[in-house]
This record gives structure tokens, sequence and C-alpha cells, in this order.
């Protein structure tokens, strides 16, 4: 338990972000409360259970698994990643025609380039180069957003070799990356659904610190590092309310002052984190009144990562010979929706999370994306038989590419399960029932967006729509700044190091 300084904060959402800053807050001494709409938290890190299979949505990699890697000590500041175990699959994902063409993409460096040279010799040069560049920023030191220039002086001169390649992938997509190589299947590699749009920097950053052991998947998925927050914050004091929708930011002469729940209920609070959906927050919380022409262009023009349908399979059948993520390139596309089609099925086999399924069997997850959120959650409002109807037609056109692949598959399915945009919406709130945020498109750098509104104080913003790029790294790297600048403002020393009190019988 910590010592209070007299001071509250209130946080709206208990997704990755709202508990990052819980846990810096309640360092500082803040008394921290957490309001989560959901009956769990952790937002979009989330995983369920269905009889005795569980399905994961979220987790393919943590970057920050290795005790001696980048963004493993950040880590440490909000909870204790040393109780997590970590496992480095050997491939990354494979790649199939159904003409028996396959492309793997090795998570070593080494690997992948024979791979690489061994399909496509021609591309020699431009191999070289994807390998060498793989290497490279796999040693890339992340900045602390917080920090200034002092504090950041020795990861950026450490960085400094790196920033004519960094810009370079910086200004272009994965789409434009993919045309430098001639193997078909590479190409689509870098190309296919949002890492197209991305910008370069993003897959082979990923590549480079899975080459060195530094995004692994930790057992149990997204959950396990969830609780093991959770319990950070609870050994501090802090409190998480689940099922507590909040309705409305409460403002008094520019300020915030605490939030109001659905149920009429208000909390009130020295300062106001919102680590919840940046649209609703803006427009429907506050009510579009603390809006300005960079924030408007901001929610009018910038693109957001798709929304998705997830397809789960529970089979009782023992898949460990099968790669950890498959995608499958089809002749007769799926049509997901009205608007949707998609010719790459990508499945994931969990054979190596022994907390998935029992001895045995497997738990099987194919995510297919579309942009179209706004048919499944009016379907699923307006008509749930018809939403029924084509839930089970997605999962049935899913099972049948699975079917081809894996012949008798369909006998040993004990569990079908399908979430879609409309799932998303109603478990997350998340704008336009997005996977994660703000795409980071080329030529829109790394570095976040504001965290603050105009003209409203004792406000902040966190999360994955003020990181462009999203992901579970967004949490710490957002929180962290927004408490610093919170201590600042109220003369409170921001120390998130700090040994706890002995509790009080």
């Amino acid at each position: 338990m910590m010592k209070h300084n007299g001071r509250k904060i209130v946080i709206v959402g208990g997704g990755i972000a709202g508990l990052c800053a819980a846990v810096y807050a309640l360092k500082c001494g803040y008394e921290t409360e957490i309001l989560e709409l959901h009956d769990m938290a952790g937002g979009l890190a989330m995983s369920w259970r269905r009889g005795p299979y569980t399905f994961e949505t979220c987790l393919h990699w943590l970057i920050g698994s290795n005790p001696h890697g980048e963004f493993h000590e950040q880590w440490k500041e909000v909870f204790d990643i040393d109780r997590l175990k970590f496992i480095n699959p050997r491939e990354f994902v494979r790649i199939e025609t159904e003409k028996g063409d396959c492309l793997r993409i090795y998570t070593n460096a080494d690997l992948l380039e024979a791979e690489l040279m061994a399909r496509a010799p021609q591309d020699e040069e431009t191999i070289h180069d994807f390998i060498h560049s793989m290497r490279s920023l796999g040693k890339f030191k992340m900045l602390d957003p917080s920090g200034n220039l002092a504090q950041n002086w020795l990861p950026m001169l450490q960085d400094v070799p790196m920033f004519p390649l960094l810009r370079r992938l910086g200004k272009m997509s994965g789409e434009e990356y993919a045309q430098r190589f001639s193997d078909p299947l590479l190409r689509q590699f870098f190309s296919t659904g949002d890492v197209g749009r991305l910008t370069a920097i993003a897959m082979v950053l990923s590549l480079g610190w899975m080459n060195e052991s530094n995004a692994g998947y930790c057992i149990g998925g997204s959950q396990a590092m969830i609780r093991l927050i959770e319990e950070k914050i609870r050994s501090l004091g802090g409190r998480i309310r689940c099922k507590a929708r909040v309705q409305q930011i409460l403002v008094e002469r520019d300020l915030a002052v605490g939030v109001q729940l659905e149920s009429g209920e208000r909390v009130l609070a020295d300062w106001v984190i919102s680590a919840a959906d940046g649209h609703a927050t803006i427009f429907n919380m506050l009510g579009g009144k603390y809006v300005d022409p960079t924030i408007r262009k901001i929610y009018d023009e910038r693109n957001t990562f798709a929304s998705y349908l997830q397809v789960s399979l529970g089979l009782a059948m023992n898949l460990s010979g099968e790669p950890a993520m498959l995608t499958r390139i089809i002749e007769d596309p799926i049509r997901i929706d009205p608007e949707t089609e998609t010719s790459h099925v990508a499945f994931r086999f969990f054979h190596y999370d022994p907390t998935f399924a029992p001895p045995g069997k497997t738990a099987v997850t194919c995510v297919l994306p579309t942009r179209n959120h706004k048919y499944w959650d009016d379907m699923r409002n307006s008509d749930p038989a018809q939403y029924r109807i084509e839930k089970a037609r997605v999962a049935e056109a899913v099972i049948n590419v699975l079917e081809k692949r894996i012949p008798n598959i369909r006998k040993a399915i004990e569990v079908i399960d399908v979430s879609t945009p409309a799932s998303v919406i109603r478990y997350t709130g998340n704008w336009k029932g997005s996977m994660e945020g703000w795409l980071m498109e080329p030529g829109g750098g790394i570095k976040p967006l504001p965290n603050t509104l105009p003209g409203l104080g004792r406000f902040m913003m966190v999360g994955q729509w003020i990181m462009p790029g999203g992901g579970l790294p967004s949490g710490p790297m957002t929180a962290r700044p927004a408490i610093k600048t919170i201590c600042r403002q109220d003369h409170v020393l921001f120390d998130v190091h700090p040994e706890p009190e002995a509790a009080v019988a």
C-alpha cells in the first residue's frame, strides 16, 4: 500500500494503457480508481474461455520479452514481467498456396536469409539489404517519450547509425517495400491488408526484435500479463471497478473534476485520464467541446486499423506439427460481408500454449479483417437471427479452408466461436471496431500525438489513440509521460521505483 499524496486520479478504461497509468499514478502517491465498462480488465488485450478452450485475440508477440532486451525494464516498472514464461517460435509465419507453394518467414535472420536466397537468388542484393535492415533494427533503442534530451541522449547516440535506414523505411509503405522483391509470396507478406498500408518500419523492426529473441509470446496470452498488472495495482492500493461505464466527463470552468457513470453515480477526482476510445472520449463524453482543427483533421482523415471477425475452433487433435501461424492463399475468396472478400486466410495454432487446450487438443483462431463494421453492428442490433446465420456462414467457410489443409479436421471440432466487429464495439467501445487504433503510415513518424485537449485542464489521454501503431507497448509509452506531466503540475515527485509501505494490520 502506497502513502497517498492527498490527490485522486480517476482513469476511464481498464485496457493496457489505463492499467499502466494506474501503476505509475499509485507509485507517485495518487489515490487511483479505474472504471472499466466490461466485466474484466484488458480491453483489446483479451482472451476468453469456451468450454475447455481459451481463445486469444491480441497477443502475437511482446516487445521486451528478453530480460536483456529493449523495453524489458519499462515493463518491469508496471508489473513483474519475469514471472511470465516466453517462447520464441522458429517460424514467424508460413505462407502457402493451394497449389503447394510455401514460404517460411523465420524469426532467425540467418535462416530467413537462406530461405529467401533459395527461393529468389535473382533478388540477392535486395534480400541482403532486407536482412541487414532486420539485424540493424533489432538493436534499435526506443526513446523514452517522457524523457528530455538529457535523459534520451545515450539511446539517440546509439541509434545515430540507423537514422538513414529509419528515414528510408519511414517514407515507404509495406506495399511499396514489397515491390522490391520478385518472389510473389514475399511480396504478399509485406503488402497484404493493413501491413501493406503501414510504414515499412513496422514489420522490419518487429522481425528485428524477433531475431534478438526480444519479441516472444508469453504463455497464457495477453490476459496473463493483464492479471499481473492488476495484481500490482491492488498491491499498491488501487481500485479497479468493472461494469462501470462512463457516460460523461464532468467539467467545471474548463477543468475536469470527475466522471458520471451511466448509473448516474458521480466519481470526483483531481485529475481525469481517459484510456478509453479516443473518439468516444472527445465527441461523446466531452460533447465535442474541446476540439480544434487539428483534432478534427485527425479524426476526419487519419486511417485506423481494420476491424475483424475471429473464428475460433477447439479441436480434439494434436496439431503440434503445424506452424504457429499459417496464411493460406486461396483461389476462391471468402466473402466476409457485402463489402469485403479475402483470399488470404490466416490461422494461429496455439499448440505451444498448454493453458489454452487440454492435452492432445488445440485452440485455433482465424482473423478476417473488414472495414464494414457498421454492417455487423447494425445486424446484431436489428436482426439477431440473421446475425447468427451470418456468423455460422463465415465459420463454415473458414472450416472449409482448414479442411483442405488438414483432412478430417471437421470431425475433431468440439467448439466453434465467432466474434465480429459488433463484439469488439460491444466489449471495448473501440471506434469502428478497430483492432488497434491509428495506422502508423508512411511519413507519419513514430512520435505520439498530443495527450491533452485544447482548453481543458486536469485531463490527459493515454493509449493507442495517442500512439499511432498501437500495440501493447503503447500502454507504458503513453501512460508514463502522462503521469509525469501530472506530477510536474502538482509539484509531486515522479518516482516509479518507490518501495511500498508495509500494510497495517
